[in-house]
């Protein structure tokens, strides 16, 4: 029994006694670590992201293969101007009038000689009533000088024969005689003053028919400027209360475009020269053409010289005033090489370091700074002929922090 209550007694825990010590510092070093790791981390991560450069914000142009179909990669000189109509007319009456119908509106085609308007002709009418009445009265008035000439040169032959015989005085003879030609010389007065009468009635019926305004020549009207009952006159009255015009006539046939040079660039412009026009209007619409005439002055403002340029291509799109953007073209010679290299905007091309350069659109939306070997300069574009190829984009006016594998972002893109 003393031996099996020792056993027990042995086995018994002490709850009095201190728990044991041993583990302890190991586990505390473990965690400490473990922070120094954590904070070390955290800092390398903030490091980064304070050290992160923000992306670049650029705009981009593609890079053209000289000759490339389709593209105006053969241009030698760009210019802008505008569509113009070489005949075009604002057709008014030749009289003041009151408008009485007006038979036009805009855009409809007309013909040579088409009635626009016509203008009261009260007082045109009544002008040719006049005159057509004083016709009448002269003719008349020439007939009746007529019948007494008969009588008259009747008489005057009677009274010769009886002269002859001295039955009758020569005083009585000479009489009749001198009745006879006083006759004669008022005939021919009355007949000049019948065929002043006919003129005048010509001019009176010319009168009429200035009452009618008629098209000078075919094509369409782009502006009615009259209404009936307005007052139109060939001359400004000015109150602003008389038109000078019925409306206006343009020949679609004749537009061609204007375009000024400037005078350090007139020298690439020659007669015939092919151009290629685009209208603002539709961009993508390319109209051959060439040029007809280089004007031979310079506008001293200016300093340019207006080129005259021929539409190959005729369409009821092309309307005058329009703006356009014209390429002249380099005249292809058979057997001539294909331009070398390719075209970028001038604006591309930066100096680095005495070196030309241009920074390149990778995948990645970083840029690459690329070596370039220039060509000659073609207006508002410059040849390359090596450091780039066809199809490559490029960064437009690059900063002069920018540097090679920098980050950029499209101007315009969502973030």
């Amino acid at each position: 029994m003393n031996a099996s209550a020792e056993l027990l007694k042995e086995l018994r825990i002490d709850r009095s006694a201190p728990p044991p010590r041993g583990p302890a510092p190991s586990r505390r070093w473990l965690w400490i670590v473990i922070g120094l790791v954590v904070a070390l981390l955290v800092a390398l991560a903030v490091g980064a992201l304070l050290s992160r450069k923000p992306a670049v914000t650029v705009q981009t142009a593609p890079v053209v293969a000289m000759g490339q179909a389709g593209s105006d990669s053969s241009s030698v000189l760009d210019a802008s101007g505008y569509v113009v109509a070489r005949r075009m007319a604002t057709v008014s009456a030749k009289i003041t009038g009151k408008v009485r119908e007006v038979m036009i509106e805009e855009g409809m085609r007309v013909e040579e000689g088409q009635v626009m308007a016509t203008l009261d002709p009260i007082d045109a009418n009544a002008q040719r009533s006049l005159n057509a009445a004083q016709l009448d009265a002269a003719r008349s008035q020439t007939e009746g000088l007529q019948a007494q000439l008969r009588q008259a040169e009747a008489e005057a032959g009677r009274l010769q024969s009886l002269v002859s015989q001295q039955l009758v005085s020569r005083s009585q003879y000479d009489q009749a005689v001198a009745a006879r030609d006083s006759l004669r010389a008022q005939l021919l007065t009355a007949r000049h003053n019948a065929r002043v009468a006919q003129d005048a009635l010509a001019i009176a019926d010319l009168g009429v028919d200035n009452n009618v305004v008629r098209a000078p020549f075919s094509g369409v009207v782009t502006a009615k400027a009259a209404q009936p009952g307005e007052i139109v006159s060939p001359l400004s009255a000015g109150g602003g209360f008389t038109r000078t015009g019925i409306g206006t006539i343009v020949d679609m046939d004749s537009l061609e475009v204007e375009v000024e040079v400037g005078e350090a660039f007139i020298g690439r412009v020659q007669p015939q020269m092919p151009v290629e026009t685009v209208l603002n209007a539709y961009p993508d619409w390319k109209i051959p053409g060439h040029v007809i005439a280089i004007i031979p002055t310079a506008d001293r403002g200016k300093a340019t010289v207006k080129v005259r340029v021929a539409l190959d291509s005729k369409d009821p799109r092309i309307v005058p005033e329009m703006g356009v953007r014209v390429s002249f073209l380099e005249n292809a010679t058979a057997g001539s090489e294909a331009p070398k290299g390719v075209r970028v905007p001038a604006t591309t091309i930066v100096q680095r370091d005495g070196t030309p350069v241009a920074f390149v659109l990778q995948a990645d939306d970083t840029v690459k700074q690329q070596t370039l070997q220039l060509g000659q300069s073609l207006a508002k574009d410059t040849q390359v002929l090596a450091g780039l190829s066809a199809g490559q984009t490029v960064v437009v006016s690059p900063a002069a922090e920018l540097k090679d594998g920098d980050k950029v972002a499209l101007e315009g893109a969502e973030k």
